[in-house]
């Protein structure tokens, strides 16, 4: 269908192919000194608003020791088993996985005008992720250095994030946070984040949320999601309860919603009203575990719009992390909807 814009001098009329079939759009050059964007009428199933990074990762080789003397011992030199670039950031990957379980997905946030930006810009585009209310600003795209023991895939991440990437609440699309089915958001930018999650919850769509990280900020994230996803040592850092269970119980006092918390190897837990879910790790060779709660939070979001019970969507999630832990990177490691059923059922 052709678009008509309301001002010639100020857009003009495209038309994308994006996967099968042709979409109209609007191209906004509303006047940004450091992007331009993409404006499109397309409802998502889920929008996801925050990270992006590109990933440069070395395998090291580990010895006997825990963790191997040569990455404690300061001033050292290692050399890296192998190397290799990949993309990643916490809401990039968890859309990726999104849209190979068959979400219509679109993503708000940053990239640089580099090198890196090209790169995971291209990457998320080749994992059907739309980028059309994305932003691209006159700074390096943020990166991360991610040291990956050989021994268990556990993971050591050193990031760097240019300032001028910071998202601004003016850069939330209000009209498309509003007419998601689901918003997905993480504690980077907080007030852009909370802002997002406003607009949704006013406008009745779910929200989860992706909190890694304990700031003044981060009760009105909480307060802001339908459904909370905690790293694992957030809940206790909250609430001074050591225990995941009693943590979450204690957060239940100002969040009447579901509460999930993600433990790594000791699985994931769910706190649906008093009922407390709690799923085992799946038994895996784990190769790498970068990602793994990005694709959790994935699958998480699928089963949650897909109406399945608390348990079933525990055990998805954890199933598709689980398989994320046994490649190699990031987005990369995003698993299949087969693949997830099979696991689950053998």
């Amino acid at each position: 269908m052709p678009c008509r814009p309301a001002k010639t001098s100020d857009a003009i009329c495209r038309v994308l192919r994006t996967g099968p079939g042709l979409r109209a759009v609007v191209y906004d050059q509303s006047p940004k000194r450091s992007y331009t964007r993409f404006v499109t009428a397309q409802r998502a199933d889920v929008v996801g608003i925050g990270e992006n990074s590109v990933d440069l990762v070395y395998r090291i080789p580990g010895g006997s020791q825990d963790p191997p003397r040569h990455l404690a011992t300061p001033n050292a030199k290692f050399r890296a088993s192998a190397h290799s670039v990949s993309c990643g950031g916490q809401v990039a990957t968890t859309l990726a996985g999104c849209a190979a379980l068959g979400l219509r997905t679109l993503y708000v946030g940053t990239f640089g005008d580099d090198a890196n930006g090209q790169r995971a810009r291209d990457t998320l585009t080749d994992a059907g992720v739309d980028l059309s209310h994305a932003v691209v600003r006159h700074a390096p795209n943020r990166h991360a250095v991610i040291l990956v023991d050989e021994r268990n895939g556990d993971r050591t991440v050193v990031w760097h994030r240019d300032p001028q990437l910071a998202m601004r609440v003016d850069d939330i699309p209000a009209s498309v946070v509003s007419h998601a089915r689901l918003v997905h958001v993480d504690d980077l930018d907080e007030e852009a984040s909370i802002a997002a999650a406003r607009i949704a919850a006013g406008a009745g769509v779910l929200v989860t949320s992706d909190i890694d990280r304990v700031t003044e900020q981060t009760p009105a994230l909480i307060a802001s999601s339908t459904v909370p996803i905690f790293s694992a040592h957030v809940p206790g850092a909250l609430t001074g309860e050591r225990d995941p269970e009693r943590a979450l119980r204690a957060l239940r006092k100002s969040h009447s919603g579901w509460l999930c918390v993600t433990l790594g190897t000791d699985g994931a837990m769910l706190l649906d009203g008093d009922r407390l879910h709690h799923v085992p790790a799946f038994a895996v060779n784990a190769v790498d575990t970068t990602g793994a709660g990005d694709v959790f939070r994935a699958a998480l979001i699928y089963a949650l719009l897909q109406s399945q019970s608390s348990t079933e969507i525990l055990r998805f999630a954890s199933a598709a992390a689980a398989l994320s832990c046994t490649r190699e990177g990031a987005i990369t490691s995003v698993p299949a909807l087969d693949e997830i059923h099979q696991l689950m059922n053998s």
